[in-house]
Order: C-alpha cells, then sequence, then structure tokens
C-alpha cells in the first residue's frame, strides 16, 4: 500500500511532485531548464549563421513548466527572453535573429506559465483526492495497535488497480466482553458500492462483536445489516440484488487460552501455520453475507472448534492470493508454499514474516499483475497471552501492516 498524506493537499503536493527532484532535501527543479538555457546560448556562440540555435530558447520555459512550480516557470518566462535580447545583441549584426524570435520566446513563456498553473492544480485535485481516499481507507481499514486484544497480528492490502487506496476486503481486530473477535471478508464487486458494503458490515462488526456472546450472533447481525443495506440502496437506485459478501469470523474466547472459534461464511477457510507444518481449518458451511436467503430455513451458522498451539498462527487471505495466476494460468498454491517456507525456516510462522512471505510470493507468481483486491491477515494469541487479554490488548512482538 502505498503511503499518503494525512493533511492538507497544497504544500505537500509540491512537495511529493518534486521528490524526484530533491537532492538533500532541496529541490533541483530549477536546475534542467536552466542548464538547457546556457547550452543553447553556448551552443548558438559556436555555430555559424546557417545554423541558429538561440530561437529555440522558447523550449525553456516549457521544460519548467514540466517540472517546475508556478514561480520557477514564471522565472524561466521571463529570463529566457532576457537572455536571448543579451545574446543577440552580442553577435554581430548579420548574425542577429532581430525581434521576430524574441516575439515567440515571449510568447512561449507566457504559454508554459498557463500550462505550469493548470499542471499543478491538476496535480493539487489528484493529491487532494488520494487523501480522501486514504482517509476512507483508514475508516475501513484502521489502524491496529501492536498487541491488540493479546494478539500479535500483520496484514497487508494490495490494490488490483494502481490508483486505488481503498477496495472491498476488509479485516479486523475487535476486543469485547467474550473476547477477542477478528473478522476478514472480500465484497462482490468494485468501486464505491463495495467499500460501502465493506464500511457497513465493519461497522456491525465492531459494535456485535463487543456485545454478543455468540459468535454466530455476530454472524447474523452482520447479515441483517448487509440485508438492510441492500434495501436502501435498492430504493435509492444505486444496488444490484445480488451484492454479497464472504467473511471468515474468528473468536478466542478469554476462558479457553488454547481454544478458537470461527465461522465460514462462503471463504476459503483460515490455513493454520505453525513451526510443526501447515493444516486447513474445517471447511465452513454458511453462505456468504447476504444470501441468507437462498435457505430460509438453514440451520442457525454452525460454529468450529478447535485448539490452536503454541506457536500457531491463522493466515487469512482473499481470493486475490488464491486466484493469482502466472504466465500460463496457473493459480499460486498458497498451502503448498507455505509448508515448504515453514518446513524449510519455522520462523516463517510469525505473523509478520508470515504475511510479508505470502505477499512477496504472490507478485512474484502473477508477476506483479493483480487482478482482484488482495489481503493478507495473519494472527495469533500473543505469547504469556491468557484470559483476559481480549480486554487490555498487550504488547506483542513482530505485530505490524505492512504497505505495499
Amino acid at each position: 500500500m502505498r503511503a499518503v498524506s494525512d493533511g492538507a493537499s497544497g504544500l505537500k503536493g509540491d512537495a511529493r511532485r518534486q521528490d524526484l527532484l530533491r537532492v538533500r532535501g532541496r529541490s533541483v527543479a530549477w536546475v534542467p531548464p536552466l542548464v538547457l538555457l546556457v547550452g543553447i546560448v553556448v551552443v548558438d556562440f559556436h555555430t555559424s549563421s546557417d545554423f541558429r540555435v538561440l530561437s529555440w530558447i522558447v523550449l525553456v520555459p516549457g521544460i519548467a513548466a514540466a517540472i517546475c512550480g508556478v514561480r520557477g516557470t514564471a522565472f524561466f518566462a521571463v529570463l529566457a527572453p532576457a537572455t536571448y535580447v543579451a545574446a543577440d545583441a552580442v553577435l554581430p549584426h548579420q548574425y542577429q535573429a532581430g525581434l521576430p524570435d524574441l516575439v515567440l520566446a515571449a510568447l512561449g513563456g507566457v504559454l508554459a506559465t498557463a500550462a505550469c498553473v493548470v499542471r499543478v492544480r491538476g496535480e493539487r485535485r489528484m493529491v487532494h483526492i488520494q487523501d480522501v481516499a486514504a482517509t476512507i481507507r483508514r475508516t475501513v481499514l484502521r489502524p491496529l495497535p501492536p498487541g491488540w486484544g493479546g494478539l500479535e497480528h500483520a496484514a497487508v492490502y494490495l490494490a488490483a488497480d494502481s490508483e486505488a487506496r481503498v477496495g472491498g476486503d476488509f479485516y479486523d481486530i475487535q476486543i469485547g466482553l467474550h473476547g477477542t473477535r477478528v473478522v476478514l471478508g472480500d465484497v462482490q464487486g468494485k468501486g464505491l458500492g463495495a467499500v460501502e458494503v465493506a464500511a457497513a458490515l465493519l461497522g456491525t462488526f465492531r459494535e456485535a462483536g463487543y456485545h454478543e456472546p455468540d459468535l454466530a450472533a455476530v454472524a447474523q447481525r452482520m447479515e441483517e445489516r448487509l440485508q438492510r443495506h441492500i434495501l436502501m440502496r435498492e430504493a435509492l437506485g444505486r444496488e444490484e440484488r445480488d451484492r454479497f459478501a464472504t467473511a471468515v469470523l474468528i473468536g478466542f474466547p478469554d476462558h479457553e487460552p488454547e481454544a478458537v472459534e470461527a465461522i465460514v461464511l462462503g471463504h476459503d477457510s483460515p490455513l493454520v501455520v505453525g513451526p510443526d507444518g501447515v493444516r486447513h481449518l474445517p471447511p465452513g458451511h454458511g453462505l456468504p453475507l447476504g444470501m441468507a436467503e437462498l435457505d430460509p430455513h438453514a440451520e442457525p451458522l454452525p460454529v468450529l472448534h478447535a485448539r490452536l498451539r503454541p506457536g500457531e498462527t491463522l493466515l487469512m487471505t482473499t481470493d486475490g492470493v488464491t486466484e493469482a495466476r502466472d504466465d500460463h494460468g496457473a493459480f499460486y498454491p498458497l498451502a503448498a508454499d507455505v509448508t515448504a517456507a515453514v518446513a524449510a525456516d519455522p520462523g516463517i510462522a510469525r505473523p509478520l514474516r508470515l504475511v510479508a512471505f505470502v505477499r512477496e510470493r504472490t507478485l512474484r507468481h502473477c508477476g506483479g499483475h493483480l487482478a482482484d483486491d488482495t489481503t493478507v491477515f495473519a494472527v495469533r494469541r500473543s505469547a504469556g497471552a491468557g484470559a483476559g487479554a481480549g480486554k487490555g490488548g498487550g504488547n506483542g512482538d513482530g505485530n505490524g501492516r505492512l504497505r505495499g
């Protein structure tokens, strides 16, 4: 994920634009047009009258307009005609270009300054849009403190669109009255509609995950919230009926330090990655969120119960990982690749290293061309976390969020 600014766009936009033209923190954007200006004068003095180079001075403000700010461009728009007048006056009369080329240089400077104004405004508008997108992203994918809920955790989100900052993938950790709850989900579709669904589901998860004693009740609350969201959007004429989301809900009960609960709703089951190997949690049988009406007589959502041995990590991914294809159309073999990596280095099982490994291998497998938004999320109990860990958080080692 790309770093974005948290503040106003104006000055920060200028700083970002000139990042590649800075040396030791100082802008050197003025150097290329100045070198071009000097070069034109020098070349003109060393060429015959049949090859007039001085008129090329009109290019200088144009180069400045592409890489300098408005003030810098305006400076070169004045300097270029002034240099032309001075250089042309030094030449013998028969070699002077005279007024026509001077008018061309002056007109070029005016047009270059106007073009620079348009360019800078466009850059600032784009930076502002990026900042808005970053704010939305921090709202949907809020930063998680180290050790939050007594868990070591690490996550990475990669957008399929190189200009996107947020999509339909979502994840979170919520401490609550009945332990720590974790969610990872993937909303069907793309665009702002998917972002709205993700935000609605996360808001419900954060509230229900805190209050509800039963993990199945959390899933039911999320299902109801998505159904209400779809009805409201349909009433506004802005939503397709088939909007849904796959998800995995994980519960870490306070009173059972080695126990884990899981509800899998149309999603791939998490991998359990430990120093001794890799295994799948049992597959879930719940329908994706938003599809409960397809089976109105369904039994209550089944909650899977398992035990995690010390050092084991739950690895959850969206289909951007499992459906990443190489040049031959082969899917990325996540489980096999992680199994081989853990066998070679058991330390890969730590959340931060595991997420970094899956991110790197996924991008390598697909050559950096992601077909879908991609999220990798890994959690495990912090060393020494026991009863009550969900209510306070901890200082687990190796937590963090990677940025792609």
